[in-house]
């Protein structure tokens, strides 16, 4: 298969909007999780606040190389830098999802224990920023899929 028919992969009108969405999300679940000052107490939300640090430049710099390549209508075909864009996806996959569901138990564990560890506007908070992170690894994985799948049309 082309390279230009992978849409979603490196360089893709598909791949630009992919990153923006990881990156949007990311900022979000960054955003509910620093509201809360509290947030330090426990080290999975300093877990999730550290990933989505990550991620945010990664997903950033990647939609600017996408938005360029489609303006320039020259799509990057070099196999080492796709490559090192594939193994980056995939571990910031990976790390994306561990902190979302880290970040997840959590949050339900404070909720369901019986006494109250942390006030309900703070762990609705809390909730929201493991559920943009879950939305963010989810952009992440389909980018990792997406540029996994293009690999051997080099």
């Amino acid at each position: 298969m082309a390279m230009d028919g992978v849409p979603g992969s490196l360089g893709t009108s598909v791949g630009c909007s992919l990153r923006l969405g990881q990156t949007l999300f990311a900022c979000a679940s960054l955003l509910f999780m620093s509201l809360g000052v509290e947030f330090y107490s426990y080290t999975a939300f300093c877990y999730l606040v550290t990933i989505m640090g990550l991620v945010i430049p990664w997903s950033f710099t990647l939609a600017l190389v996408d938005g360029f390549s489609v303006l320039v209508k020259c799509p990057v075909r070099q196999p080492g830098v796709l490559v090192m864009i594939a193994a980056g996806d995939w571990v910031l996959s990976v790390l994306t999802l561990a902190a979302a569901c880290s970040t997840a138990s959590v949050v339900d564990l404070l909720f369901n224990s019986g006494r109250s560890f942390c006030a309900p506007k703070c762990c609705s908070r809390y909730q929201l920023s493991a559920a943009m992170a879950f939305l963010t690894w989810f952009l992440s994985l389909a980018s990792a899929l997406l540029n996994l799948w293009l690999l051997p049309s080099l």
